[in-house]
């Protein structure tokens, strides 16, 4: 699927598409800085029913939030130089125990996913707007 960000309002749109299509508990999210990942993941957990205050989890590599389907967990994997620090912080287990994993910056640890099915959403900042794309 493709979509266009014109305005921060579009993401409502784009998040209540991806709730509905949802197959998977792993959600890669991939984008240069500033593209908008955390700001889609606020939009997503909204609709999941959160109540929790989404940030971004740069500092903290995975934040935690409630949602009506059960745990989110979102992850911000930039910081982590290699497979051997993903799997340091429990990968795994947050995998298993899951209703959903958001991991932005899922370059270090994509190879590792090999077997595992999971949605992939691509975003573009072309300056004016967002252009997006989700499988």
């Amino acid at each position: 699927m493709q979509f266009t960000i014109h305005h921060i309002d579009d993401w409502q749109n784009i998040a209540d598409t991806v709730v509905s299509t949802l197959q998977h508990n792993i959600l890669l999210l991939k984008g240069n800085l500033g593209a908008g990942k955390t700001t889609f993941t606020q939009f997503l957990l909204k609709n999941l029913g959160s109540t929790d205050e989404v940030n971004s989890p740069t500092y903290s590599i995975v934040n935690e939030y409630n949602t009506q389907k059960g745990k989110v967990y979102h992850f911000d994997l930039y910081r982590l130089k290699n497979i051997e620090e993903v799997y340091d912080i429990g990968i795994e287990e947050y995998l298993d125990n899951a209703f959903l994993c958001i991991i932005e910056w899922p370059e270090v640890y994509e190879e590792d996913l090999y077997g595992l099915k999971y949605h992939e959403m691509s975003i573009l900042n072309t300056g004016d707007n967002r252009e997006i794309s989700f499988e």
